[in-house]
Protein backbone atom coordinates (compact mmCIF):
# COMPACT_ATOMS: atom_id res chain seq x y z
CA UNK A 1 0.00 0.00 0.00
CA UNK A 2 1.54 3.42 -1.18
CA UNK A 3 2.47 5.36 2.22
CA UNK A 4 0.08 7.81 3.49
CA UNK A 5 1.25 11.84 4.20
CA UNK A 6 0.04 13.13 7.89
CA UNK A 7 -3.59 14.68 6.73
CA UNK A 8 -4.53 11.63 4.74
CA UNK A 9 -3.51 9.79 8.18
CA UNK A 10 -5.97 12.33 10.35
CA UNK A 11 -8.66 12.30 7.58
CA UNK A 12 -8.60 8.49 7.77
CA UNK A 13 -8.20 8.08 11.16
CA UNK A 14 -11.36 10.58 11.86
CA UNK A 15 -13.48 8.72 9.23
CA UNK A 16 -12.51 5.38 11.19
CA UNK A 17 -13.24 7.03 14.67
CA UNK A 18 -16.60 9.15 13.32
CA UNK A 19 -17.96 5.64 11.92
CA UNK A 20 -17.55 3.50 15.30
CA UNK A 21 -18.66 6.68 17.66
CA UNK A 22 -21.21 8.52 16.13
CA UNK A 23 -23.06 6.19 13.17
CA UNK A 24 -25.66 8.40 13.21
CA UNK A 25 -24.13 11.27 11.54
CA UNK A 26 -21.79 8.97 9.34
CA UNK A 27 -21.18 9.18 6.35
CA UNK A 28 -19.76 12.47 7.32
CA UNK A 29 -20.12 15.76 5.70
CA UNK A 30 -16.97 17.74 4.55
CA UNK A 31 -17.84 20.52 7.68
CA UNK A 32 -18.07 17.81 9.79
CA UNK A 33 -15.19 15.95 8.90
CA UNK A 34 -12.97 19.22 9.11
CA UNK A 35 -14.64 19.38 12.75
CA UNK A 36 -12.89 15.94 13.27
CA UNK A 37 -9.72 16.44 11.92
CA UNK A 38 -9.06 19.50 13.84
CA UNK A 39 -10.97 18.59 17.45
CA UNK A 40 -8.49 18.98 20.75
CA UNK A 41 -9.37 15.60 22.27
CA UNK A 42 -7.89 12.49 21.55
CA UNK A 43 -5.88 13.75 19.04
CA UNK A 44 -1.89 14.40 19.12
CA UNK A 45 -0.78 16.14 17.31
CA UNK A 46 -4.21 18.85 17.71
CA UNK A 47 -4.40 20.01 13.73
CA UNK A 48 -6.02 23.42 11.93
CA UNK A 49 -7.21 21.79 8.36
CA UNK A 50 -9.25 23.97 6.01
CA UNK A 51 -11.77 22.55 3.72
CA UNK A 52 -8.83 22.41 1.03
CA UNK A 53 -6.65 20.67 2.85
CA UNK A 54 -8.88 18.04 3.80
CA UNK A 55 -10.43 17.85 0.43
CA UNK A 56 -6.80 17.46 -0.99
CA UNK A 57 -6.89 14.14 1.53
CA UNK A 58 -9.97 12.92 0.60
CA UNK A 59 -8.95 12.82 -3.18
CA UNK A 60 -5.42 10.63 -2.50
CA UNK A 61 -7.24 8.70 -0.71
CA UNK A 62 -10.12 7.72 -2.72
CA UNK A 63 -7.29 6.81 -5.37
CA UNK A 64 -5.77 4.73 -2.81
CA UNK A 65 -8.93 2.88 -2.36
CA UNK A 66 -9.44 4.45 1.21
CA UNK A 67 -12.29 6.06 1.16
CA UNK A 68 -15.69 7.28 -1.11
CA UNK A 69 -17.59 9.97 -1.75
CA UNK A 70 -21.93 9.25 -1.15
CA UNK A 71 -24.02 11.31 -2.51
CA UNK A 72 -27.20 11.35 -0.17
CA UNK A 73 -30.08 12.93 0.21
CA UNK A 74 -30.75 16.32 -0.83
CA UNK A 75 -27.64 15.70 -2.91
CA UNK A 76 -25.07 16.54 0.16
CA UNK A 77 -22.05 14.70 -0.45
CA UNK A 78 -20.69 12.87 2.03
CA UNK A 79 -17.64 10.85 2.90
CA UNK A 80 -16.89 7.34 4.62
CA UNK A 81 -13.54 5.12 5.21
CA UNK A 82 -13.09 2.16 2.67
CA UNK A 83 -10.12 0.67 4.26
CA UNK A 84 -12.03 -1.91 6.06
CA UNK A 85 -13.21 -2.97 2.84
CA UNK A 86 -9.77 -2.77 0.86
CA UNK A 87 -8.03 -4.86 3.43
CA UNK A 88 -10.48 -6.64 4.94
CA UNK A 89 -10.07 -5.42 9.07
CA UNK A 90 -12.69 -6.11 11.53
CA UNK A 91 -14.21 -3.83 14.47
CA UNK A 92 -11.56 -4.53 16.73
CA UNK A 93 -8.33 -4.39 14.38
CA UNK A 94 -9.89 -0.68 13.47
CA UNK A 95 -10.53 0.17 16.66
CA UNK A 96 -6.69 -0.47 17.41
CA UNK A 97 -5.47 1.28 13.97
CA UNK A 98 -7.38 4.27 14.35
CA UNK A 99 -6.16 4.72 17.72
CA UNK A 100 -2.33 5.16 16.25
CA UNK A 101 -3.56 6.91 13.22
CA UNK A 102 -5.18 10.02 16.00
CA UNK A 103 -2.51 9.46 18.57
CA UNK A 104 0.44 8.63 17.74
CA UNK A 105 2.56 5.67 19.21
CA UNK A 106 0.99 3.81 22.32
CA UNK A 107 1.58 1.19 24.58
CA UNK A 108 -0.39 -1.82 24.95
CA UNK A 109 -2.80 -0.47 27.99
CA UNK A 110 -3.02 2.77 26.45
CA UNK A 111 -4.07 1.15 23.01
CA UNK A 112 -6.56 -0.69 25.07
CA UNK A 113 -8.08 2.04 27.40
CA UNK A 114 -8.06 4.77 24.42
CA UNK A 115 -9.74 2.49 21.83
CA UNK A 116 -12.39 1.61 24.20
CA UNK A 117 -14.99 4.04 22.79
CA UNK A 118 -14.97 2.42 19.51
CA UNK A 119 -14.31 -1.38 20.62
CA UNK A 120 -13.95 -2.98 24.23
CA UNK A 121 -11.66 -5.45 24.94
CA UNK A 122 -11.68 -8.05 27.52
CA UNK A 123 -8.04 -7.63 28.38
CA UNK A 124 -4.51 -6.53 27.38
CA UNK A 125 -4.09 -10.00 26.25
CA UNK A 126 -7.03 -9.29 23.52
CA UNK A 127 -5.54 -6.11 22.50
CA UNK A 128 -2.09 -7.65 21.77
CA UNK A 129 -3.62 -10.31 20.02
CA UNK A 130 -5.12 -7.95 17.77
CA UNK A 131 -1.86 -5.51 17.45
CA UNK A 132 -0.02 -9.19 16.48
CA UNK A 133 -2.34 -9.93 13.71
CA UNK A 134 -1.95 -6.08 12.50
CA UNK A 135 1.81 -6.86 12.42
CA UNK A 136 1.72 -9.66 10.57
CA UNK A 137 -0.80 -8.95 7.31
CA UNK A 138 -0.15 -11.22 4.53
CA UNK A 139 -0.63 -7.90 2.55
CA UNK A 140 1.70 -6.37 4.68
CA UNK A 141 1.84 -5.16 8.25
CA UNK A 142 0.42 -2.28 9.50
CA UNK A 143 1.80 -1.74 13.13
CA UNK A 144 5.14 -2.05 14.78
CA UNK A 145 6.08 -2.76 18.06
CA UNK A 146 8.78 -0.05 18.75
CA UNK A 147 12.38 -0.19 20.69
CA UNK A 148 11.45 0.15 24.23
CA UNK A 149 13.28 3.59 24.98
CA UNK A 150 15.00 4.90 28.13
CA UNK A 151 13.11 5.98 30.47
CA UNK A 152 10.08 4.12 29.15
CA UNK A 153 8.46 1.58 31.38
CA UNK A 154 6.56 -0.25 27.84
CA UNK A 155 7.58 -0.70 24.40
CA UNK A 156 4.79 1.23 22.04
CA UNK A 157 3.52 0.44 19.25
CA UNK A 158 2.99 2.41 16.12
CA UNK A 159 0.94 1.75 12.85
CA UNK A 160 3.01 1.72 9.33
CA UNK A 161 0.46 3.39 6.93
CA UNK A 162 3.01 6.87 7.16
CA UNK A 163 5.87 4.57 6.70
CA UNK A 164 8.79 3.37 9.45
CA UNK A 165 8.36 5.68 12.02
CA UNK A 166 11.48 7.74 13.15
CA UNK A 167 12.81 6.79 16.51
CA UNK A 168 12.34 9.81 19.00
CA UNK A 169 15.51 11.32 19.93
CA UNK A 170 16.02 10.03 23.81
CA UNK A 171 17.26 12.78 26.37
CA UNK A 172 18.17 10.75 29.67
CA UNK A 173 15.98 12.68 32.71
CA UNK A 174 17.80 14.50 34.76
CA UNK A 175 16.78 12.27 37.80
CA UNK A 176 18.55 10.09 36.16
CA UNK A 177 21.69 11.65 35.31
CA UNK A 178 24.71 10.76 37.26
CA UNK A 179 26.05 12.25 40.55
CA UNK A 180 29.36 12.48 39.84
CA UNK A 181 27.91 14.24 36.51
CA UNK A 182 25.51 16.75 39.05
CA UNK A 183 28.69 17.62 41.37
CA UNK A 184 30.56 18.65 38.52
CA UNK A 185 27.67 20.77 37.13
CA UNK A 186 27.30 22.26 40.38
CA UNK A 187 31.05 22.96 40.54
CA UNK A 188 30.73 24.51 37.34
CA UNK A 189 27.94 26.98 38.13
CA UNK A 190 29.94 27.66 41.38
CA UNK A 191 32.94 28.89 39.42
CA UNK A 192 30.96 30.79 36.88
CA UNK A 193 29.42 32.88 39.99
CA UNK A 194 33.05 33.19 41.39
CA UNK A 195 34.08 34.77 38.19
CA UNK A 196 30.83 36.92 38.02
CA UNK A 197 31.57 38.17 41.14
CA UNK A 198 35.18 39.54 40.01
CA UNK A 199 34.18 40.99 36.97
CA UNK A 200 31.46 43.52 39.08
CA UNK A 201 34.01 43.92 41.52
CA UNK A 202 36.92 45.01 38.45
CA UNK A 203 33.43 47.01 36.57
CA UNK A 204 33.04 48.79 39.78
CA UNK A 205 36.63 49.80 40.36
CA UNK A 206 36.98 50.89 36.74
CA UNK A 207 33.45 53.19 37.34
CA UNK A 208 35.40 54.58 40.25
CA UNK A 209 38.45 55.56 38.71
CA UNK A 210 36.74 57.34 35.55
CA UNK A 211 34.57 59.89 37.74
Amino acid sequence: MEVLDPSEVRVLGALIEKEATTPEYYPLSLNALVNACNQKSNRDPVVNFDEDTVEDALARLREKKLALTIIGGGRVTKYAQRISETLNLGRRELAVLCTLLLRGPQTLGEIKDRSERMFTFADLAEAEGVLNKLAELSSGPLVTKLPRQAGQKEARYAHLLAGEPALEAVVEPASHAAPGRIAQLEQEIQRLRSELDELKVRFDRLEAELR
